[in-house]
């Protein structure tokens, strides 16, 4: 197979990918998604991708491949509610970041929902590794409507707080976010960029931010190494705590 061949077959898989995860935000958690003869006449892709993009999936969590049975979206997660302030105390460590992708893109169906903007909306998005003490601690992908802040170029994202970049160069003040963490492994390219073997534990973090006026600003995934990282949390009890 050719380079430009390669290239199109993982397009197409990617292209597979994101319509399968439409159809995964429109189930119900359990739900059985169809088989991959009928994904593969729906979709007009071949079986091959279809699976290959379903094994991709399962491998993020979100797919369940039952044996004889079919494929099914993951059941719906046990979610808590941690209070918490934005204004974290800094972790440990000299922190520092590297820009590894920056672009304008189309926000697309489903992180248009995310955005709340129409999917042929251009979006920012940007890659980062962030580094402690010189080594690879996370990668962020962090999105945003370009409409928010049309200025914002690959430095913004490089150098000291984002949050403060929006605020002080482009006049976007973040005022509260939704962010929940739950526990993953690497993928090929994670690894890669991580400096971590295929498959290793690691925290991820999605994180849904808005300015004064509700407006969606942010939508940033962030994947952190779980041999590297650890959250702390100070919990006060009241009298009645069981």
């Amino acid at each position: 197979m050719t380079t430009g061949q390669h290239d199109g077959v993982a397009m197409r898989r990617a292209e597979v990918r994101e319509r399968l995860l439409e159809l995964i935000g429109a189930c119900e958690p359990g739900d059985p998604l169809p088989s991959e003869r009928d994904l593969s006449d729906d979709l007009g892709a071949s079986r091959p991708t279809i699976r290959a993009a379903i094994e991709e999936l399962a491998s993020d969590g979100l797919l369940i491949r039952r044996h004889g049975r079919g494929t099914f979206t993951n059941p719906r997660k046990v979610s808590q509610e941690v209070p918490a302030a934005a204004a974290l105390p800094p972790a440990e460590g000299e922190w520092a970041s590297e820009v590894l992708e920056f672009g304008v893109i189309s926000a697309g169906a489903r992180l248009g929902m995310r955005l709340h903007v129409s999917p042929g909306d251009d979006v920012i998005r940007a890659l980062r590794r962030r580094l402690v003490d010189g080594r690879p601690m996370a990668l962020e992908e962090i999105r945003l409507p370009l409409a928010v802040a049309p200025g914002l170029t690959a430095a913004d994202f490089a150098a000291g707080s984002f949050y403060r970049h929006l605020r002080e160069r482009h006049g976007v003040r973040p005022a509260d976010a939704v962010q929940t963490t739950e526990p993953t492994v690497t993928d090929a390219k994670e690894s890669r960029l991580l400096d971590v073997p295929l498959y290793s534990p690691a925290l991820l973090f999605e994180r849904t931010t808005r300015d004064p006026g509700g407006r969606t600003i942010e939508f940033a995934r962030s994947i952190y190494r779980g041999d590297r990282y650890r959250i702390t949390n100070h919990l006060t009890f009241d009298r009645d705590s069981g």
